[in-house]
């Protein structure tokens, strides 16, 4: 039975952290959504946009040495580490990968772990009518913990965990009813996520260069009428200088006449504009009052859709 992949469930943005009894809180890695779908005899891991991503993370590929289910969907995050901290910029460094000869060096030099927190599927049966609590058991029941692979930590003290991923300086929190259950292409409030700092996922609608070399990207996102909305320009972040020249040579061929922005981008003096293709995690400390973001800064070019770029994102 090949088992169809499916757009996984979703927290809702939320402003404060909910109180109860009923209430989980675990770690929001900043890393790459991913399912695991094993039938009985094949296996694919599958991110949240339903492409396959088996081929870029093989050492997962073997689910028997860390998972006796005789078949199971499997949901979590894959991440990789910088300086002791995930790092959404290292682990879009093996995403990207395609050549078969770049992902196996990459295994060894950006190694990743995969964070278990959910199942969906669980020997021939689809779980996800039974509340969290029950499906968390039943991962301790099945996941055997190795380096590389984890179930996600549930803690009770929402507030002290959002404080510890303050002080390390770390994506959030994501809170869990437990007894909740899994809905399938769903988003609503019986999971929540806080976040210590904001990110989004914007459209590139210009550059601008320095010496020939992109130096800054001119960011927007669509509004509910589907005009592209200027929103800031960064030119700072986790980039490294050959990921700016590979970026330098993709906009080559997306250069247009006139700039995509239904509004005026503040910085338009020496503004190349560009067919908006391309999309961009971006991290930023507020929105100003004129809508643009504050202190925007690059955590990595992304393999997201354009028509994901909202401002109803959160």
């Amino acid at each position: 039975m090949e088992l169809e992949p499916i757009y996984p469930f979703e927290p809702i943005h939320a402003d404060s952290i909910p109180s109860g009894t009923n209430w989980v809180a675990q770690i929001k890695w900043d890393g790459v959504r991913m399912l695991t779908y094993f039938d009985g005899s094949q296996i694919r891991l599958i991110n949240r946009k339903l492409n396959d991503r088996s081929p870029q993370y093989p050492e997962f590929v073997n689910i028997a040495r860390y998972c006796s289910a005789s078949s199971v969907i499997l949901d979590g995050e894959i991440i990789a580490f910088d300086s002791n901290k995930p790092s959404f910029h290292e682990i879009m460094k093996r995403d990207s990968l395609r050549k078969t000869s770049s992902i196996e060096l990459a295994v060894k030099h950006t190694p990743a772990t995969y964070m278990i927190f959910d199942v969906l599927f669980f020997n021939g049966c689809w779980v996800i009518d039974k509340p969290l609590s029950e499906r968390q058991a039943i991962l301790h029941q099945i996941i055997a913990p190795q380096p590389d692979v984890q179930v996600v930590q549930s803690f009770t003290d929402a507030h002290g965990l959002f404080e510890v991923m303050k002080q390390h300086q770390m994506e959030g929190i994501v809170c869990k009813d437990l007894s909740s259950s899994y809905k399938v292409k769903g988003k609503d409030k019986r999971w929540q996520k806080k976040k210590v700092s904001q990110d989004l996922f914007a459209v590139v609608g210009g550059v601008t260069l320095r010496d020939g070399i992109v130096n800054a990207v001119l960011l927007g996102l669509y509004d509910d009428d589907g005009k592209l909305t200027y929103i800031g320009h960064a030119g700072t972040g986790k980039l490294t200088d050959k990921e700016w020249r590979v970026l330098t040579e993709t906009v080559k061929s997306l250069v247009i006449p006139n700039k995509p922005f239904v509004n005026q981008p503040e910085r338009m003096k020496d503004a190349i504009w560009i067919k908006p293709e391309l999309v961009m995690k971006v991290q930023f400390m507020e929105w100003t009052p004129g809508l643009t973001l504050r202190h925007p800064s690059i955590q990595a070019v992304v393999d997201v859709a354009v028509s994901d770029c909202t401002f109803s994102q959160s």
